[in-house]
């Protein structure tokens, strides 16, 4: 009876902590996307070639894509005990 009582207890608790978890994933997900990473760096040198941005913002730019891409790739190698 006591364990029951526990669980009805507990359980917003452990709904919330499940919302979170998930949450957590889906932000995780969307940071760890190569692709979406890779869309950018496509439309980036799309903007160069229509002359929208200049080469030194598209420098800089794919700078901190590429770091990002290769932030994402390293994290998943060791996260994937490689």
């Amino acid at each position: 009876m006591g364990f029951l009582l526990d669980d009805i207890l507990l359980l917003p608790v452990k709904g919330l902590l499940w919302v979170g978890d998930k949450i957590k994933e889906s932000a995780e997900a969307d940071l760890l996307d190569e692709s979406r990473v890779q869309e950018y760096l496509l439309a980036l040198q799309m903007r160069l070639e229509m002359d929208e941005i200049s080469e030194s913002e598209y420098m800089g730019q794919e700078a901190e894509l590429l770091e990002r891409l290769e932030y994402i790739r390293k994290y998943k190698e060791q996260k994937n005990g490689g």
